[in-house]
C-alpha cells in the first residue's frame, strides 16, 4: 500500500530489499528509491535507525538489522564488512583471532572483528559490534579463502597465514600466551608446505618466532618446511618478544630465536 509518509515508505523499501536477500544499501540508493530529497531520506532513515530496524556502520552505508540481531543493534561484522569493503574499493581479509575462529580455534573469542587492510583506518562501532583494522604489508599476496555467512561470503586468511599474523600482531591478539593457545588449536589445520609459502609474504622474524612456538606446543611436525625456509634465509636472531630485554636470554639455535619471554599455552 502506497503512503506519503516517508518513514512508512522507507520501511517498505528495506522490507523489499530484505525479501530479496539484500541487507546493505547506501543513503543515495535509498534516496533514489524513495524519490525524495537528501534531507528527507536522511530523516526517514534516522527514524528507522531509532526503531532498531537499520544501523549505519559507516557514513552513507546502512545495514538492515533482522529480528535475531536487534539486541546486537547491528548485523554481525562478517555479514557487512565484505559489502562495505567492496563499496569503498578496499582489498581486505578477516584476520587474527577473527580468522582463527573461522578455522575452529575459538578458545579465545575476540571482543572485536579484526580486519587486515593495506592502509590505516579508524575502528568502526555499530551497535555492540566493534571492528578494528590493522595494516598488513603485501596484503594482496597473503593467501586467503572464502567462508559462507548468512548474508554472503567473507574473505579470511588461511590457517597458515593466520598463524603468521597472530605471531606478527601478538599484542592485538592478546599476547604470546594467547597466541600459543590459539596455535595449539589451529595446528591441525596447518599444511607445512603452505606454511612455508605463506611465510614469504611476511617478515622473516615472524617465521622464526612461529616455528619456535609450534615446536613449543608440540606441533613441530607442522613446521618442517618452515624450518628449511628459515635456515636458508635467517641471518640474524629474532627476539621472541620484540622490545623486551634480551640480554643473557637463552637462544634456540634451530630457529635463531632469543627466548626473552616465558610462553605458556592454555592446553
Amino acid at each position: 500500500m502506497r503512503t506519503d509518509s516517508p518513514p512508512l515508505h522507507a520501511r517498505g523499501y528495506i522490507e523489499a530489499l530484505a525479501s530479496r536477500g539484500r541487507y546493505q544499501f547506501s543513503s543515495e540508493e535509498a534516496r533514489k528509491a524513495l524519490g525524495v530529497s537528501g534531507p528527507a531520506a536522511k530523516l526517514a532513515l534516522n527514524r528507522l535507525a531509532r526503531q532498531g530496524l537499520i544501523a549505519s556502520p559507516a557514513r552513507g552505508f546502512y545495514v538492515i538489522v533482522p529480528p535475531e540481531y536487534r539486541r546486537l543493534g547491528c548485523l554481525p561484522a562478517d555479514q557487512f564488512i565484505p559489502s562495505l569493503m567492496q563499496r569503498q574499493g578496499l582489498a581486505y581479509y578477516a584476520g587474527l583471532l577473527s580468522a582463527a575462529q573461522f578455522h575452529g580455534a575459538a578458545h579465545h573469542r575476540p571482543q572485536e572483528f579484526q580486519v587486515m587492510l593495506a592502509k590505516a583506518r579508524r575502528p568502526i562501532r555499530c551497535g555492540q559490534m566493534r571492528v578494528t583494522f590493522h595494516i598488513r604489508k603485501r596484503l594482496k599476496d597473503v593467501p586467503v579463502q572464502t567462508f559462507n555467512t548468512p548474508r554472503g561470503t567473507v574473505l579470511v586468511s588461511t590457517p597458515e597465514a593466520t598463524a603468521l599474523d597472530l605471531v606478527g600482531y601478538h599484542e592485538q591478539a592478546g599476547g604470546l600466551d594467547v597466541v600459543a593457545t590459539v596455535l595449539a588449536e589451529l595446528a591441525e589445520k596447518i599444511d607445512p608446505e603452505k606454511l612455508a609459502a605463506a611465510a614469504q609474504t611476511a617478515p622473516l622474524p615472524w617465521a622464526q618466532r612461529l616455528g619456535y612456538l609450534l615446536q613449543k606446543i608440540s606441533a613441530a611436525d607442522k613446521a618442517t618446511t618452515l624450518k628449511d625456509y628459515v635456515r636458508q634465509h635467517a641471518r640474524q636472531s629474532a627476539a621472541l618478544l620484540p622490545g623486551a630485554p634480551a640480554k643473557d636470554a637463552p637462544r634456540d639455535a634451530a630457529w635463531k630465536v632469543i627466548i626473552n619471554a616465558d610462553v605458556e599455552a592454555e592446553l
